[in-house]
């Protein structure tokens, strides 16, 4: 029996894993139970993928839908099961509830991944597991197995992008990821028959799956013949899913716009807008090619609230990095409540990329003074590593044999280097200079220079590994392991965090009034936050200050292997 078995590169955990030999095949078999202690529970406004639970105050994901997708998710992240798919069988065990209490639950038909047990229903249950597991026959071996297995690299999400929008849904979502997905759907619907508007927004972290849910919605709508449609604020996130999503057809690109896109747009014209990585909603959609017939006050927010029925935002507060974007909560609830549109908000707790390390996320967030307590002592996790080093050689050094054993690795940088445009012979300048080292930044052009992928595919292009990214091309992307380099527009001074903007090179931080000092410590400090969580496996840290790399290794554990 493994007890709250942690699934792979995430921090949510199964409740129990039963292993043992399958007594039919004889083979390895593992059954997935997940524990409920409800007493009562209905289908939420007849939507038999969602729940109504009395002490809960929204509806939550079918517990066998939930438990359906940990067996899915185990078989797709670990290796040991890959040939194993049908080894792997799940229950869902509501040991406190009748069959009358929560009749309306047993709607939803049950199979190998997914089936509905009730404590007065016991027998069944008993019998359920019989049928998957030997009588005295034990799975310890087998269960080491499982716990020794080789975690295969998450799918990439932009990786399988054109699978999940042109076919079926590719991507496993868990838990809140679900339930923000059914919502939506629910949502969508509702708005649909009651010709009515309403708004959706879904807040968390570095990794917690924002994109894999927007992507699986647009799959899904899509099938459904919804007038959906996908945004970002991002060129190089908007770009690379347009490369990979569309690659087999130009009506799948043209899904993927830009936030600016909607400047023309009629109203309700779209049943669902969803706008990905919104916290890089801007001010104004206007820009210097801006038309002139289209130069107005109207504010972003109003043209993406005006563009759909429903429009769904995803976001991340901490990751707002440029001045003019307000993609925040606050924001949009004050819109919404202005113009009389209702608006459920949605939080993701857990975490999908540093290796489904809270503890990291929350490490990082204190060190920059994001969330309260102030820097602690990193104490390590099994599930994520992190290193300090004395050298922007040793920095190179651990990437490159990372990039070399397979793995994606990319190293980013603080914008406190000039960025030259390449040579006219085509090599590029190493701008990013450190004592003796030096690389060049990622090419912030439109077009391929060098042997280099252009801005868009730095981070998904695999001759991108030869150039420093900053956070324009690394947001909103992932990696196995990210090196950073903080640069002097951040340093430590005995006691605190110092921005010295002067060492910031970025165009969009030099006017005083535009972004006051208080704006640009906040600013540079998200900035900072979004590179240290784009790993997905470790991070390296590289401080070009001495004082301020002495402070980040004295937070490192004073003992090998973390």
């Amino acid at each position: 029996m493994l007890f709250e078995h942690q699934l792979p590169l995430t921090s949510k955990r199964a409740d129990v894993i039963l292993v043992g030999e399958d007594p039919r095949s004889g083979d390895p078999s593992y059954v997935i139970v997940e524990l409920k202690q409800w007493s009562e529970a209905s289908v939420f406004e007849d939507d038999i993928t969602l729940v109504s639970v009395p002490a809960y105050g929204r509806p939550v994901t079918h517990p066998v839908l939930q438990v359906r997708d940990y067996c899915d998710y185990l078989v797709d992240f670990t290796t040991v099961l890959e040939d194993r798919a049908d080894a792997v069988s799940g229950a869902a065990y509501l040991h406190n509830a009748s069959a009358t209490g929560v009749s309306q639950l047993f709607g939803l038909p049950g199979d190998q991944r997914g089936r509905l047990f009730t404590g007065d229903r016991r027998g069944e249950f008993v019998d359920f597991l019989r049928s998957h597991l030997a009588e005295n026959r034990s799975g310890a071996g087998y269960a080491d197995e499982l716990l020794s297995s080789r975690i295969a690299p998450s799918r990439q999400l932009l990786s399988v992008a054109a699978e999940e929008v042109q076919r079926r849904e590719m991507f496993v979502l868990l838990d809140e990821q679900r339930d923000a997905y059914n919502y939506v759907l629910h949502e969508v619907d509702r708005a649909r028959r009651a010709d009515s508007k309403s708004a959706v927004i879904i807040t968390g972290g570095p990794g917690t799956g924002k994109s894999v849910i927007a992507l699986s919605l647009l799959g899904e709508l899509s099938r459904q013949g919804r007038a959906v449609l996908h945004a970002t604020g991002s060129r190089s996130f908007t770009e690379t899913l347009r490369k990979v999503a569309g690659k087999r057809s130009t009506k799948v690109k043209a899904m993927f716009k830009y936030f600016n896109s909607f400047m023309a747009a009629e109203a309700n014209d779209l049943d669902v807008l969803i706008l990905d990585e919104a916290h890089r909603v801007r001010e104004t959609s206007v820009n210097r090619w801006t038309k002139t017939e289209l130069r107005t006050k109207r504010s972003q927010l109003d043209e993406l609230f005006s563009a759909a029925r429903v429009p769904v935002f995803l976001l991340d507060e901490h990751q707002v990095v440029r001045p003019g974007e307000l993609g925040t909560v606050t924001d949009i609830e004050l819109y919404a409540a202005e113009h009389e549109i209702p608006v459920t908000r949605i939080s993701l707790d857990d975490q999908f990329r540093c290796g489904g390390s809270e503890a990291y996320v929350d490490w990082v967030q204190r060190l920059l003074g994001l969330r309260p307590g102030g820097p602690v002592a990193w104490e390590g996790d099994p599930n994520f590593t992190v290193d300090v080093v004395e050298s922007p050689f040793d920095l190179d050094d651990v990437m490159r044999r990372q990039n070399a054993e397979g793995y994606t690795a990319r190293i980013t940088a603080g914008y406190c280097w000039p960025w030259s445009d390449p040579r006219k012979d085509g090599t590029l300048v190493n701008d990013v200079s450190i004592a003796d080292w030096s690389k060049p930044w990622n090419l912030k052009g439109p077009r391929a220079v060098g042997g280099a992928p252009t801005a868009p595919f730095w981070a998904s292009d695999p001759a991108g590994f030869g150039q420093v990214g900053c956070v324009y091309t690394a947001q909103g992307f992932e990696y196995d392991y990210a090196g950073v380099i903080i640069g002097r527009d951040l340093v430590w001074r005995t006691d605190r965090w110092i921005a010295q903007r002067l060492e910031n090179r970025d165009p969009d931080f030099r006017n005083l009034k535009t972004v006051a000092n208080d704006r640009f410590d906040q600013l540079v400090r998200n900035v900072y936050k979004v590179l240290l969580t784009r790993g997905m496996q470790g991070v390296t840290i590289y401080s070009t200050d001495s004082e301020t790399r002495r402070f980040l290794d004295s937070l490192m554990p004073s003992q090998p292997g973390q």
